[in-house]
């Protein structure tokens, strides 16, 4: 997986091919509408406010639309932080980022910069939308009430899968876990050991501040259920998922779904609070999406305020992106609660 999307010049999301929009392969929230960066610069305040001084750090940051829409938010609220570093991982989408932000914004460019490694001390908030699915996994097959890791290898018709014993301990102390859950006879499961590690550096990193993990998935009870005997791992080449990543090596996209409970057991372990779990809709909502609506329709001609209208419908129902994807909020010394995550908290169900 880590070849297939990063090697240089023939990964996914190191070629350059577009991935993002119509065009693409898939479509991210702050592509679909700036309602979703305008709404999520609001909840971002909340947090800045209890911060002498700020800094923005995303990660992935895409087409650089996100950083493009909440730099103009906070702007106009007056609430621009210090720096917005972005760390890519994609040289080819580094240099869109930076085209599209010296574009839109030249005369907020000088705020925006690319890191290659977390900073030390950090203080501020730190963003990552669909970051987590995009990180390798481990797979693995349960037959029997007997868990085996699936791995690739070559042969003489090409890659192929193929089995052995769990060699990670780690691996071995969570398949009990998750049979405990599934209890099936034959099932798949995956497992992100490489975003728990993420979370570990982010949260030394952090001095103080937050940080929001958007992405879809589940709590561990549902993300183990019996249900998804073929775990979450899909693939995506122009707008169509399959489960197949064998095929179409460096072209497609291969994810699979967070287990949000993994995360937030890492976050206390490292220090962090976990201070709200939300769906979309109600993240949004709480933030005040609907209220951004009828401040930009007084402007915006009949047309335009159709297609705002449509986006909010898919950043929000249910049926959509509303449930699907969540919101994890960790916190780091801030001395208040934030007031917008006390909204449809589900932190009860992690």
């Amino acid at each position: 997986m880590q070849l297939c999307l990063y090697y240089p010049g023939l990964g996914y999301y190191s070629a350059g091919s577009q991935k993002l929009g119509h065009q693409g392969d898939f479509t991210t929230a702050p592509e679909i509408s700036s309602l979703f960066s305008q709404t999520l610069a609001r909840q971002l305040q909340d947090v800045s406010k209890q911060l002498d001084s700020f800094d923005l750090l995303e990660f992935g940051a895409g087409s650089g639309k996100m950083a493009i829409d909440i730099l103009l938010q906070l702007e106009k609220d007056n609430a621009l932080p210090l720096h917005y570093y972005i760390i890519e991982a994609s040289a080819h989408l580094q240099s869109i980022q930076r085209e599209v932000i010296s574009n839109a914004i030249p005369h907020l460019e000088k705020k925006v910069s690319w890191l290659t490694s977390l900073p030390l001390q950090f203080s501020g908030i730190i963003l990552a939308n669909e970051v987590c699915d995009a990180m390798p996994f481990h797979r693995l097959h349960f037959e029997n009430g007997k868990p085996s890791e699936c791995y690739i290898e070559k042969g003489r018709e090409g890659i192929q899968w193929t089995q052995h014993h769990l060699l990670n301990k780690e691996l071995s102390s969570r398949s009990k876990t998750i049979h405990q859950i599934n209890g099936g006879t034959d099932y798949y499961a995956e497992v992100n050991l490489i975003a728990e590690a993420w979370l570990t550096s982010l949260a030394t990193s952090l001095d103080r501040g937050a940080l929001f993990i958007i992405d879809y998935g589940h709590c561990r009870n549902s993300y183990y259920h019996p249900q998804r005997q073929q775990g979450t791992m899909m693939c995506y080449y122009q707008h169509q998922g399959h489960d197949n990543p064998l095929i179409l090596p460096g072209l497609q996209d291969i994810t699979s779904h967070i287990d949000f409970t993994a995360l937030a057991e890492t976050a206390l372990a490292s220090g962090l609070d976990v201070e709200g779990f939300q769906t979309q809709a109600d993240f949004l909502l709480a933030g005040g999406i609907t209220d951004l609506l009828q401040t930009n329709e007084k402007s915006e001609s009949t047309f335009n305020n159709f297609q705002q209208k449509t986006a909010l419908k898919r950043l929000t129902l249910p049926s959509e992106m509303g449930e699907n994807f969540k919101v994890l909020t960790l916190t780091k010394n801030l001395p208040e609660l934030l007031p917008r995550l006390q909204s449809a908290d589900r932190r009860y169900s992690l």
